[in-house]
């Protein structure tokens, strides 16, 4: 089967469906739209600017930029040229900006914003490869070297249009389109290949049962871009003629959310955490009636949750409940994205059932999917048919078998060509006959639905011998209102701790009532009452969990994992290893004393 390449289903959905509102970009204060016409001018006349300075097929570009317009604009002129786009994270470290710009051998680099600029500008002395820097939006002052985007487009036309075309017919589907650095948890960052096949197979057979309308649909892009799950979506939407609306940074998505009603939208699962952490910090925040109607309002979503997601009938009563706490609560939650949001995607790590449930009984559907960097991403899907709990169904066209240790294995042609200029890291994971080797622990239940239970390098191996997924515990604990964040840990120890982030805000505001209040995030993880009340929360969530799987002793940090402190990579998945290298004489506190297990806590 033919899938056609990056360009070529670019230039279809710009002639077969016309979108005068192809992409929106917030800029001072408002939304600002440019249709498919002047989205395809712009790729067309970064295309020939790239020729001219010598970019030719196989060549390497990379783009490093937040998600807007512009790096949907630079990616399809670069792989219209039949060159390689290598994404940079916009946030990533100097050093391993320059590791993969080397490794890669970057002719050019593309760049876009201030911030951006300054953070290349600062390693370019450094970039052994890289002839021409191409800035957008990058300020009034730029080095000499730098070339302006706005200027290299502004006088593209018809002739750079039918320039694109004829280059862009030239580009063969089996030809290289990318290199994805994966983040990786140590070491130095690997290369994905993917091809053109490799993304439109993914983006065809991964969409199949969506009903997406052109010019209709208004998706939000706010995941980096950098990162396959973002990117992969991104293209469906565009392929489709959906309004791609591109959000720069994070703490920007509600109010974007509010403004841009999005239809449709893909997120990771901490995206979700989040937003169910700010609930429940609104519910404690409340007082009288309005915090007794909340707390009715949760008990009925829980009581609702067999009818909203697999339909089963939960009675006349729960009914009339439902659409009660539907009108008081549950709307104001689904107006907060929106209120026309009918699909949310979830990938990157495997989404809290709870979470999940929780969210479908108050009206917001969350579809789960599944897969890899390496699979370009999406293997598995729930949507259209949702199992809560499980990342779906194979996709068409692609097969997966489990191996005899749980392995998750994988064939298809969203299946990478391999690693660049790693021939050895390609061999310990892609076999001969092309099947994948995941790294993930899973099984398919008897309707062909796979569920992951856990990544195959993070399962713990206590001292006893017995192997313990971290995940679904962390999951579980992060259904707290009182938990924020939380690390599982206990590989060749005795026991299972965990390193445990409180939701300070919901905290704070429990204390409160008891009359207490903290002078900061630090006052508050030493109280006592503090670390009798997560707890009891610890046991509540892990009550049913088996005792070599149960939490024996917790500490309580101050801060909580992220990107800039390395606790997390930049798709928002734990760094185990760092972590546990930051905070190695706090958990070794926690296995002090094993004589009888009980709390420690950092001071």
């Amino acid at each position: 089967m033919t899938y056609g390449t990056l360009p070529s289903r670019f230039l279809n959905a710009v002639d077969s469906m016309p979108n005068p509102r192809a992409q929106l970009v917030r800029r001072e204060g408002r939304w600002e739209a440019a249709s498919s016409a002047e989205f395809l001018r712009r790729v067309a006349g970064l295309c020939a600017a790239l020729i001219e300075l010598g970019v030719k097929p196989g060549d390497r570009v990379g783009l490093f930029t937040p998600n807007r317009p512009e790096w949907h604009v630079a990616d399809f002129a670069i792989t219209g040229a039949g060159a390689v786009n290598v994404p940079v994270y916009f946030n990533e470290s100097p050093e391993r900006m320059t590791y993969i710009l080397n490794h890669s051998g970057a002719k050019v680099v593309f760049v876009a914003g201030a911030a951006q600029v300054e953070k290349l500008l600062a390693v370019r002395a450094l970039l052994k490869t890289v002839e021409h820097v191409i800035v957008a939006d990058g300020g009034a002052e730029l080095p000499a070297e730098c070339l302006r985007y706005e200027t290299l487009t502004a006088s593209a036309g018809d002739h750079e249009i039918a320039s694109y075309r004829l280059h862009a017919s030239q580009v063969l589907p089996g030809q290289l389109a990318s290199l994805i650095y994966t983040s990786g948890t140590t070491g130095e960052p690997k290369g994905v290949m993917l091809s053109h096949t490799n993304f439109c197979s993914n983006a065809t057979d991964a969409c199949v049962a969506f009903d997406l309308q052109a010019g209709v649909d208004v998706a939000l892009s706010f995941l980096p871009l950098s990162h396959v799950f973002g990117r992969l979506l991104d293209y469906v939407y565009l392929f489709n003629g959906v309004t791609v609306a591109y959000v720069e940074q994070m703490e920007h998505v509600p109010q974007a959310l509010v403004e841009v009603r999005p239809t449709v939208l893909a997120a990771v699962p901490r995206f979700f955490e989040k937003i169910y952490a700010r609930l429940m910090e609104q519910g404690g925040h409340a007082r009288g009636i309005k915090r007794r109607l909340f707390r009715w309002a949760m008990h009925v979503a829980s009581r609702s949750v067999a009818w909203r997601t697999v339909g089963r009938d939960p009675g006349l009563a729960v009914r009339l409940q439902w659409t009660l706490a539907d009108k008081i609560v549950y709307s104001k939650i689904r107006a907060a994205t929106g209120g026309r949001l009918r699909i949310a995607f979830s990938g990157g790590a495997p989404l809290s059932k709870d979470l999940a449930e929780f969210f479908w009984s108050v009206g917001v559907p969350i579809y789960q999917g599944y897969g890899l960097t390496e699979t370009s991403p999406i293997v598995s899907s729930n949507y259209p048919v949702n199992r809560i709990g499980s990342s779906g169904r194979i996709i068409p066209h692609v097969q997966a078998r489990i191996a005899e240790d749980g392995e998750i294995l994988v064939h298809g042609p969203c299946v990478m060509q391999g690693y660049y200029k790693d021939a050895q890291a390609t061999r310990e994971v892609l076999s001969e006959d092309g099947w994948f080797a995941t790294g993930d622990i899973g099984f398919l239940d008897a309707d062909g639905y796979l569920f992951i239970t856990d990544r195959k390098k993070d399962l713990l191996k206590t001292a006893a011998g017995k192997f313990v997924a971290p995940q679904p515990i962390e999951n579980k604990l992060k259904t707290s209102p009182c938990i924020l964040n939380a690390m599982v840990v206990g590989d060749q120890r005795k026991f299972v701790v965990a390193l445990i982030v409180p939701n300070f805000e919901s905290v704070a505001a429990l204390a409160r009532e008891q009359g207490k209040s903290f002078a900061s995030p630090a006052d508050l993880v030493a109280d006592p009452w503090v670390h009798s009340l997560i707890e009891t929360e610890v046991q509540r969530l892990t009550a049913n969990l088996a005792q070599y799987e149960s939490i024996k002793r917790f500490a309580l940090l101050p801060e909580d994992f992220t990107f800039q402190n390395g606790g997390l990579t930049y798709t928002m998945k734990l760094k185990r290893r760092v972590v546990e290298q930051q905070f190695r004489d706090v958990i070794d506190r926690l296995y002090a004393d094993v004589a009888e297990p009980r709390p420690i806590y950092q001071q």
